[in-house]
């Protein structure tokens, strides 16, 4: 049994996996559509990607874990044993999966294949862990409903299983994502991997139409004060509250475990997994840089100094967030841990850009654009071993220099600058980010989240 911390990270994509690697995950763990939980939004639709992606992480030492997440309905039985057999013989590290029965039919098939339970099981005590380890599971993939209390318990019943605990990212309103809103509301099955995030829309507040009024046609702002109380919780009043475009009860904060990594480690949790298949490669790279300092001081030192600490929440604040919680682990967050004013991300940084060419000789980068720049802006240029500031000043729209520009837009043409640091070999995964506030207050922005 591996007891090596390990820090596991999404991989959306092939070049999500390429930065994750690149700021020190571990492991990554990628999704194949029709089988995962994220079925839309998934680059890898057939097996030549993945196998890519496998070839890739191999080749640099690290582990891929292949997400069969589903609970599937018949119809998708044979569809699924056909494509585990591809899967199986691209050799993953191991494959996440949920349902009882596809489980049993791939330990019968194919007897090879590692297999981790999903948190989609959950994993909620150590009678279940216990028996999932008796049947040949190596990895149980923990609730994250559960207090580091409980977790401590299953690691001292059940020793010798992996387990493995989301540590950073976005969480579901429901029970380990078991979720019937989306399909009630879009027809889209949260549990067959076509989720439409159905919490996180905005919901109106009625019953504040104007006197004489049957409709409300726009906006009028609510007076007072809005609470709920739960029948069985008097006096515990729960506020409600809404602004122009809504209200966003259901739409929980983020999950920010850095507080809690020495905890986790010491109830027995050997791997830190992000959540964020759906996310950019800015959030890929930042994240992952940010828990792996957290991480190697850990081992180091056994514990993590409050400088590491205050610069890792710095870090991970420069990625798209809805405000951070501890989640479970230290205690119920109740009001706490719902976003109510807003449904959109907020974050320190802006993704700017990232370099997608650069020529040593001339220190000529070619720059992908994310979000719009303007001369004068300061950027931050960051690689997995340095980070450097500059104010953009001259830069093109072509490689020869000739077509100058004070502006450029996200999604629109790639820009050319020289730089005064050689990126060397790092180019093809540095990330360019700037400040948010102060660029909100130069002007207006189409902002691309992080």
């Amino acid at each position: 049994m591996n007891t090596e911390l390990e820090l596991l990270m999404p991989g959306g994509s092939l070049d999500k996996i390429r930065y994750a690697i690149a700021y020190g995950a571990d492991a990554v763990y990628a999704g194949v559509p029709r089988y995962s939980l994220r079925a839309r939004e998934n680059e890898f639709f057939d097996p030549e990607l993945i196998k890519e992606a496998v070839d890739f992480v191999h080749a640099r030492g690290k582990k891929i874990y292949l997400t069969c997440n589903i609970y599937a309905h018949n119809n998708k039985i044979n569809g699924f044993m056909d494509a585990m057999a591809d899967m199986v013989a691209l050799k993953p590290d191991a494959f996440i999966m949920t349902d009882p029965g596809l489980i049993a039919l791939t330990k019968e098939k194919f007897p090879e294949a590692v297999i981790h339970l999903s948190t989609q099981a959950n994993n909620t005590n150590w009678a279940q862990v216990k028996f999932w380890k008796d049947y040949g599971i190596e990895r149980a993939i923990l609730a994250r409903e559960l207090r580091i209390e409980e977790i401590r318990e299953i690691h001292e019943q059940v020793p010798d299983i992996e387990l493995e605990a989301f540590v950073h990212g976005s969480i579901c309103m429901a029970y380990s994502g078991r979720c019937l809103l989306s399909n009630y509301l879009s027809y889209r099955d949260a549990n067959q991997g076509t989720c439409s995030h159905s919490c996180r829309w905005g919901f109106k507040v009625n019953g504040n139409a104007a006197q004489g009024d049957d409709v409300r046609t726009e906006y009028v702002p609510l007076e007072g004060e809005f609470l709920l109380e739960e029948r069985e919780r008097p006096g515990e009043m729960m506020p409600v509250d809404e602004d122009e475009y809504g209200t966003y009860i259901m739409n929980s904060k983020d999950l920010c475990g850095i507080d809690y990594i020495k905890d986790l480690r010491d109830a027995g949790v050997v791997s830190f997994k992000v959540e964020g298949r759906n996310k950019t490669e800015y959030y890929a790279s930042l994240v992952a840089r940010a828990y792996r300092r957290g991480l190697d001081e850990l081992q180091a030192k056994d514990s993590i100094s409050d400088e590491t600490r205050d610069w890792m929440l710095a870090e991970v604040s420069t990625t798209a967030n809805r405000g951070f919680i501890p989640g479970f682990y230290p205690r119920n967050a109740k009001a706490a841990a719902q976003e109510l004013e807003r449904s959109h991300c907020v974050q320190t940084h802006l993704y700017a850009g990232r370099v997608v060419g650069f020529d040593s000789e001339t220190q000529l980068a070619c720059i992908e654009v994310k979000n719009r720049l303007d001369k004068g802006d300061k950027l931050s240029f960051i690689t997995p071993k340095q980070e450097f500031e500059i104010e953009l000043d001259e830069f093109y729209y072509d490689e020869a220099l000739t077509k100058p520009t004070d502006h450029a837009h996200g999604g629109g043409k790639n820009i050319y600058l020289k730089l005064a640091m050689d990126l060397g070999e790092d180019f093809a995964s540095t990330i360019i980010r700037m400040p948010y506030k102060e660029a909100q207050t130069l002007r207006k922005r189409t902002v691309v989240a992080a």
